[in-house]
């Protein structure tokens, strides 16, 4: 009775072991590890690189004949064809000005008062380097980028009378905005405004009308960018070219480019502000490359740059 009773309670004896069933067990528990292994590595933001593993660019370097274009070459390189130098005027005249001179009825009533009957002020207008390249191209047409009062345009057109240069036309393309203060410059002091609109153009003009230059002179009031991609598409090429805009390196180096697009063949273009306090962070800088990736060279004129191929 004893022996029944204990033999009753013992555990039975433990069942042999299921491989297959513990090969399924392992495989599932591999294949969990591996998805959660590649979840983490696919989800998990990387973390920031300190400062001793920051990748620095390296300084661009102008590309070479078999180099990809790169974006800071990159610009309008095909314009229209070239229109004869005596329809520069009246085409400037017919699609900018709506057939109207900018010079018929001046000054208007309103702004009269605020106008001095000469108020010409420049920087550079007067060097030399005006009458040797006026005398070396003896151009037809003459586009100058920055005008401002008109000084330089106007010592151009009085020197071209002096040479017996008589049919030039000067295509003075400016904004007519200065830049924001300068009228806190004392040469400009005086310089009026009207609602927050200063009276640049109009005194430009004034100084224009002074000059007796108003059928040598064509303004274009826009901005450099704007002024010189509608030029391309009208063909209105010059053979002297002066660049003097903006002055830091990103204004003065799509003003050389674009503008080097008009350039008629045999043609010079120049500039101002070559030595300045920017040295080599603006115009130089803008300039230099510019000679370089073209395979030009610089010819320095007191401020004035003059870019040659020989």
């Amino acid at each position: 009775m004893v022996v029944e009773e204990h033999l009753r309670h013992r555990e039975p004896p433990p069942k042999p072991t299921n491989l297959k069933s513990l090969f399924t067990h392992l495989l599932l528990f591999f294949l969990g590890y591996l998805f959660g292994f590649f979840s983490f590595s696919t989800t998990t933001a990387p973390s920031k690189p300190t400062s001793a593993t920051l990748i620095r660019p390296q300084q661009p370097t102008p590309p070479t004949p078999t180099d990809p274009v790169h974006d800071l070459y990159r610009f309008r390189t095909h314009c229209a064809d070239p229109i004869p130098p005596n329809q520069v005027r009246q085409t400037l005249l017919s699609k900018i000005h709506k057939n109207t001179s900018p010079f018929e009825s001046f000054p208007p009533p309103h702004l009269a008062h605020l106008l001095r009957p000469r108020r010409v002020r420049g920087w550079g207008s007067t060097g030399s380097v005006f009458e040797t390249l006026l005398r070396r191209v003896r151009p037809k047409v003459i586009l100058e980028l920055g005008t401002f009062l008109g000084a330089s345009a106007l010592h151009m057109h009085a020197t071209a009378l002096r040479l017996g240069l008589r049919d030039v036309q000067i295509v003075c393309v400016d904004d007519f905005r200065g830049w924001p203060g300068f009228r806190d410059v004392k040469l400009f002091r005086d310089v009026a405004a009207v609602n927050g609109d200063v009276v640049l153009m109009y005194q430009f003009l004034q100084n224009v009308v002074d000059a007796n230059a108003t059928g040598s002179v064509v303004p274009v009031p826009f901005s450099t960018g704007s002024a010189l991609a509608s030029l391309c598409e009208m063909g209105v090429y010059a053979d002297l070219i002066e660049v003097d805009a903006g002055h830091d390196f990103h204004s003065a180096w799509a003003d050389i480019n674009r503008a080097y697009a008009l350039l008629r063949p045999g043609g010079v273009m120049f500039g101002h502000d070559y030595f300045t306090g920017y040295d080599d962070r603006g115009v130089r800088r803008a300039v230099n490359l510019f000679a370089k990736v073209r395979g030009l060279k610089v010819r320095p004129d007191g401020q004035h740059w003059v870019l040659s191929s020989d």
